[in-house]
């Protein structure tokens, strides 16, 4: 897919009925923070995929349910949207 500009990407990327995980590559940090905000995901990798531990509370947005957040401590506070971002640093 391409896109002209960060809105449009943002727009593209939301504009879908799941959110359950989404990669952002980049080396800009302030960018990837503005990213990771705006995109409807329960989870955000950064410059890699799908990391994550298990006992780090994960699930997703809009109808990708949110089956793995009763791993943690967050289990009790299923009222609540959640957004877990994971950099790699170099």
């Amino acid at each position: 897919m391409t896109f002209s500009d960060e809105e449009e990407a943002i727009r593209m990327v939301n504009d879908t009925e799941y959110g359950l995980h989404a990669s952002i590559w980049s080396n800009d940090v302030n960018e990837v923070h503005r990213l990771s905000k705006a995109i409807q995901a329960g989870t955000v990798s950064v410059n890699c995929c799908s990391e994550q531990d298990m006992g780090t509370p994960f699930g997703g947005v809009k109808q990708s349910g949110s089956m793995g957040r009763d791993k943690s401590l967050w289990a009790n506070r299923q009222y609540t949207e959640m957004k877990t971002i994971w950099m790699k640093i170099r």
